[in-house]
């Protein structure tokens, strides 16, 4: 008993030390969900993030105590404590999050549906033959799916809803799922949440773009825009608006009072005799339009060779 208790304690001590270790190194973190996960697979998923990432699993009740011991140096982990329950780890990074986020993902294996498991997606069991005999045909009539014999094999007739997500998966569907060599689920590591530099937020807005985020600005600050000037508040995104909207007052009152300043000189020019603005833009056209003209009356004298020139005639 004492070398076992002595042997716990240096298994604590050396995943203190190395979850400390991992916290210094890395101010990017990945907290994953590790449900229906075996060991060679997290092995297979550990050697996926070499170079790009840390992959750390241990008792959440050593996890809390590190981060607990690490919120007065580092306030931000408290953040990360309510996602420290249930069959969770730690993916630990520097590298853009990303790429790092699709590598976790993207290591999934494909699973048999087992008697008692919760369905983590629908399954659809497609029509077409099922390579079992005739005799299995009170198997499929059982769970309301239309078969017919076709070529001395059960075939089934449409695509037939199977299992709903969510929904536990009982025993007469595991065992068909099974006759049919259909393995309808995936399992890999899940991101739970994401801590990056002292924020924490949802995985989802890794998959927002520049154009989201430029988007979602441009929309905040025409709101602050419509509020200030509903509000008669002034504000920064504002400025260029009450501008706007001072120089037409200032314009507006000019015209009334015939006011001449450098400003509305243009504009009262314009009012006192638009047609000399308007024989403007012609004359500027003008030499444009002679240019084609040129040409064409360049391209009038120009005769076609005869055949005469050429030295023979067309029906020579």
């Amino acid at each position: 008993m004492a070398g076992e208790d002595s042997d716990r304690k240096v298994r604590k001590a050396t995943f203190f030390g190395k979850l400390q270790k991992l916290l210094d190194e890395y101010t990017k973190i990945f907290v994953v969900g590790a449900d229906n996960v075996g060991s060679n697979h997290m092995q297979q998923i550990r050697l996926s993030l070499r170079g790009k990432g840390v992959l750390l699993m241990g008792k959440n009740t050593m996890v809390r105590k590190v981060l607990r011991g690490r919120i007065a140096q580092t306030p931000e982990y408290e953040a990360l404590l309510p996602f420290v329950y249930g069959n969770v780890g730690f993916v630990f990074t520097n590298d853009d999050l990303t790429p790092v986020r699709d590598i976790i993902l993207s290591n999934r294996v494909a699973a048999p549906a087992k008697t008692g498991s919760i369905a983590p997606n629908d399954v659809i069991v497609p029509a077409g033959n099922t390579g079992m005999e005739p005799t299995q045909t009170s198997f499929l009539q059982a769970l309301n799916i239309p078969s017919k014999i076709a070529k001395g094999q059960i075939e089934i007739v449409n695509d037939v809803h199977l299992i709903t997500k969510g929904q536990k998966v009982g025993s007469s569907e595991a065992a068909l799922l099974a006759k049919l060599n259909i393995r309808p689920f995936s399992y890999g590591l899940t991101v739970v949440s994401v801590y990056d530099n002292g924020s924490v937020f949802d995985p989802e807005l890794l998959n927002l773009t520049d154009a989201d985020v430029l988007r979602s600005f441009q929309s905040s600050v025409a709101s602050v825009v419509a509020l200030s000037l509903a509000t008669s508040n002034l504000t920064l995104p504002a400025v260029p608006q009450y501008l706007i909207k001072a120089y037409t007052n200032i314009l507006a009152v000019a015209v009334e009072t015939n006011t001449k300043f450098e400003l509305v000189q243009k504009f009262l020019d314009y009012l006192a005799n638009p047609e000399a603005f308007k024989s403007a833009a012609p004359a500027a056209a003008a030499p444009a339009a002679a240019a084609p003209a040129a040409k064409k009356e360049e391209k009038k004298e120009e005769k076609p060779e005869s055949d005469e020139d050429m030295g023979f005639g067309l029906f020579d």
